[in-house]
């Protein structure tokens, strides 16, 4: 009963769970996941654009897709220019990236309020712009819109915990096998520190 929050993943019974054992909990979408539903949709227009060209063409916007993906802001003048040149052969390639654009400027927003209408806004235009890759990205935020909206309000994240989960995976990795758990969980211990 003493839960305030609970933050999980975009899954269902993770959020099911969470309402039933901690009742007055505010459950959050962890950001990682509603924001990685942006980036996949602008991935798949790359895609489906890229499909289409000659084959030079194609291992170009294969070896740039970095570029689509980064921030605007945080392009050097070359990429930006690289970036237009790609722009340039899609209508639906630019209102994708802009999309992303827009949505990346709302995570940034360090207000609430402005984030919340900017949210439902984003939204109304990703359905006017009616790209059919947006199209689930769309429907998962407007399931999730209360929890996403936790996620802006209150600012929690499991960075941590998913940080310290892909350690232990990498350990495990490249141990090939482990024959004492306790020598295991002792790396595991000093690994996490």
């Amino acid at each position: 009963m003493k839960v305030q929050f609970f933050v999980c993943d975009m899954w269902a019974p993770n959020a099911d769970l969470a309402k039933v054992f901690f009742p007055n909990a505010s459950i959050i979408v962890d950001k990682y996941h509603f924001i990685r539903q942006v980036a996949w949709a602008l991935e798949n227009v790359r895609k489906r654009i890229q499909k289409s060209m000659i084959p030079s063409l194609k291992k170009y916007f294969k070896r740039s897709r970095r570029l689509i993906l980064k921030r605007s802001e945080n392009l050097k003048p070359h990429e930006k220019e690289e970036l237009d040149v790609m722009l340039l052969y899609s209508e639906d390639l630019r209102q994708a990236y802009k999309l992303k654009e827009a949505f990346y400027t709302i995570c940034q927003e360090s207000r609430y309020s402005v984030q919340r209408v900017d949210f439902y806004e984003w939204i109304k235009y990703a359905e006017q712009v009616n790209l059919p890759e947006f199209r689930a990205c769309i429907t998962a935020f407007r399931n999730w819109s209360k929890e996403i909206l936790n996620a802006f309000k209150y600012g929690y994240t499991n960075g941590c915990t998913e940080g310290f989960n892909n350690r232990i995976k990498v350990l495990k990795r490249i141990s090939y096998g482990v024959r004492n758990f306790m020598r295991f969980r002792n790396r595991i211990l000093h690994m996490c520190r």
